[in-house]
């Protein structure tokens, strides 16, 4: 087969079934969100390359390698890897510093060119959220635990586990980095090349090496938490005594960092094991100084994002659709269509059968999932009525078709 006839690599079509259980995930991470107060916003597909290369750091590995940038006329755009820059860009562009506090939700497709494996795509879907201007630790126990109540209605509570840490504030963030600098030093030689580079520009980032050897000398770097100033600890002390008391189980992990410098306090994840190495479903974190740094006035900010497509391979089965009704006419075709459009103008759906025999009719019926299938023909039609089949019974009767739609929609609403 041609290959213009086959998706591009880490690309894939979502089929009613998958795109059922996308629907489901992001149905119900908004349905949550909204008891939570927040409103839907949706950015652009595609920024100035300068929104993201600002926020996600020029050296990181999503800048370097994985944006995907093109160029129109002497503008340079990139489809977006991740959402909070562009709802960040809206917030500044749109003038909403007077909206304060702002709550926001987001869904939809990001890209990044990685290597395709299992639970991860160039192009992959996420739901998040945007909390903008409170600085209380009370803001950060809402937004995990927020996480945490998604992920429940999900039915996905005994499959995840969250992990959390404090970055701690500048001045925590300052010390830690220059015990980290000094612990790695005299290890230099030893480290990966990636790694020797982030030494010198971004050293925190070295905390998430993938490198065998990288990871066994980390294992013995000092942790965040012996460097937090006091104000810092109290912040960190009274996020988890929220969680807590929310009934929220949690671990603290130290090593669970954000590299750049914007970030701040708290930083989590849920996790699973049931997807292999791409074991992050749920991601977030305080981010105080970002809308600053973009140019912004001073914004404090806590949010987080989750992969659609991990936590769809979580749900397993899709949730079934809505069961339609079939309508199997057997007389007046042009009749039998005026009463599906009746019917689904009153919130019906109605699944019509337009060829083959009855038995042929009756099969496409199943197929399709009917609860009841409504046969009219000649005779029927003549006395104003049809018949009504139930397909889990096979009990069938004779119905007015003026009494049809109450007795659907009864059931309907069973």
């Amino acid at each position: 087969m041609s290959t213009l006839l086959q998706p591009v690599r880490g690309t894939h079509d979502l089929l009613p079934e998958d795109t059922r259980r996308h629907r489901h995930v992001e149905d119900t991470a908004f349905a949550v969100a909204r008891r939570y107060g927040y409103g839907e916003v949706v950015t652009p597909i595609f920024e100035f390359t300068e929104v993201f290369a600002r926020t996600l750091g020029e050296t990181s590995d999503v800048v370097t390698k994985e944006m995907y940038t093109f160029t129109m006329g002497e503008d340079s755009l990139t489809l977006r890897p991740e959402g909070t820059a562009g709802v960040a860009r809206a917030f500044i562009s749109n003038g909403l510093s007077q909206s304060l506090p702002l709550k926001l939700f987001y869904r939809g497709p990001m890209f990044r060119h990685e290597r395709p494996q299992k639970g991860r795509q160039r192009q992959f879907h996420q739901v998040g959220i945007e909390f903008l201007g409170v600085e209380s630790p009370l803001a950060d126990v809402e937004v995990v635990s927020m996480g945490w109540r998604m992920l429940e209605a999900l039915g996905l509570k005994g499959k995840i586990q969250l992990e959390i840490n404090t970055l701690g504030d500048l001045d925590s963030r300052t010390a830690y980095r220059n015990a980290l600098v000094a612990y790695l030093e005299p290890m230099r030689l030893t480290l990966s090349e990636e790694s020797r580079a982030r030494l010198d520009k971004n050293p925190l980032r070295i905390l998430d090496s993938k490198d065998e050897e990288d990871r066994r000398i980390v294992a013995q770097a000092p942790v965040m938490t012996d460097c937090l100033t006091p104000a810092a600890r109290e912040f960190f002390d009274q996020v988890t005594a929220g969680l807590t008391a929310l009934g929220i189980p949690f671990t603290v992990n130290p090593k669970l960092v954000r590299g750049l410098d914007y970030y701040c306090h708290t930083a989590f994840e849920f996790t699973t094991d049931a997807l292999g190495a791409q074991g992050t479903v749920l991601a977030g974190g305080r981010y105080d100084g970002l809308i600053g740094q973009m140019g912004g006035p001073a914004t404090p900010g806590i949010g987080w994002a989750a992969g659609v497509e991990r936590l769809s391979m979580l749900l397993g089965e899709a949730p079934p659709p809505e069961r339609p009704v079939a309508l199997v006419p057997m007389g007046d075709a042009m009749a039998a269509l005026a009463l599906a459009d009746r019917l689904r103008a009153a919130g019906i759906s109605v699944d019509m059968g337009f060829s083959g025999n009855m038995k042929k009719r009756m099969a496409r019926a199943a197929k399709a999932g009917a609860r009841f299938a409504i046969i009219l023909g000649e005779d029927e039609a003549a006395r104003g009525a049809v018949t009504l089949r139930d397909l889990d019974s096979g009990e069938q009767a004779e119905v007015a078709e003026e009494r049809l739609l109450g007795l659907l929609t009864a059931q309907k609403s069973e």
